[in-house]
């Protein structure tokens, strides 16, 4: 029985180890909206920020976002969290 244990709590550890390394290394592009929230992992160029419009670049596309009040609450590495009255979230093909 102690043998199951042991070998049940490796699976997990490397379960665990690999879906974290799987996290670090994700280069796909991520939008989420919530309600007064927009999060973006891994774009590319930070174009405009204006208190009402924000546009940035992905690997093929442009994001517009329009709203009222909007401000950035993160922005680290190729992460941003956006915050604000969000009236519409628009995407440009290049």
């Amino acid at each position: 029985m102690l043998n199951l244990f042991f070998y049940s709590y490796i699976y997990i550890g490397e379960y665990m180890k690999n879906k974290l390394i799987d996290y670090i290394n994700d280069k796909e592009f991520k939008l989420t909206i919530y309600d007064d929230k927009i999060h973006i992992i891994n774009f590319n160029k930070l174009i405009t920020l204006e208190d009402n419009y924000i546009s940035f670049l992905t690997n093929n596309k442009k994001i517009n976002i329009t709203g009222i009040n909007l401000s950035l609450k993160k922005i680290v590495n190729k992460e941003i969290l956006i915050k604000g009255n969000i009236s519409k979230v628009e995407v440009v093909n290049d």
